[in-house]
């Protein structure tokens, strides 16, 4: 049974990627559910697959269902349609657009095919490379992870070790917040 590795570039920055393995006798309603879980997406919106060539002219559809628009030739639907039927040559494009509003767009391309499984399910991201586009609003570098390490090492709330004091503490010479400059001086400062 081959196994294609296709590499699915953002469109507007094709350094954000991600390489998603499938057999060739998957369909491509399971490879639009791993191109959406892998740049954590959800599953709302209408998508199709357009076949394409070198120059990512986009050719024949490969939709969910049948959308209320204008076809050039009859859709394949997804769910019916293999990814091996439909491989014409080894360095085969497909163009992905998901959600119609939005318009988000990926660029698909065939990087490799292997007759040895590997990996216990199909289909699988075995590459990920930048940070996806998000969705609804902002994504940033900041994860839960993350989050909780900065919960647990919060200098705000740290017990700091015995001969150290926190800012704003007074000190030994009873002088809080008055710098050497603004005392008065003295007969013994002289």
């Amino acid at each position: 049974m081959a196994i294609l590795k296709f590499r699915v570039y953002w469109e507007e920055d094709e350094s954000v990627y991600r390489d998603i393995v499938i057999r060739h006798t998957q369909t491509f309603f399971d490879f639009h559910n791993a191109i959406l879980k892998s740049f954590e997406f959800d599953n709302k919106h209408q998508a199709t697959f357009y076949r394409s060539n070198d120059h990512w002219k986009r050719g024949r559809q490969i939709v969910v269902e049948r959308y209320e628009m204008d076809y050039k030739a009859e859709p394949l639907i997804m769910s019916e349609t293999t990814i091996g039927s439909e491989l014409r040559d080894p360095n085969q494009k497909f163009i992905y657009v998901y959600d119609f509003d939005k318009q988000w767009t990926f660029h698909i391309e065939l990087i490799n095919v292997n007759k040895n499984e590997e990996l216990p399910e199909y289909p699988s991201v075995v590459r990920t490379e930048g940070i996806g586009p998000s969705q609804y609003g902002t994504k940033g570098m900041v994860n839960e992870k993350l989050a909780e390490i900065e919960e647990k090492y919060d200098l705000n709330t740290a017990v700091l070790p015995d001969g150290y004091e926190s800012e704003g503490e007074d000190d030994d010479t009873g002088m809080e917040g008055e710098d050497d400059d603004d005392r008065v001086p003295n007969d013994e400062d002289e």
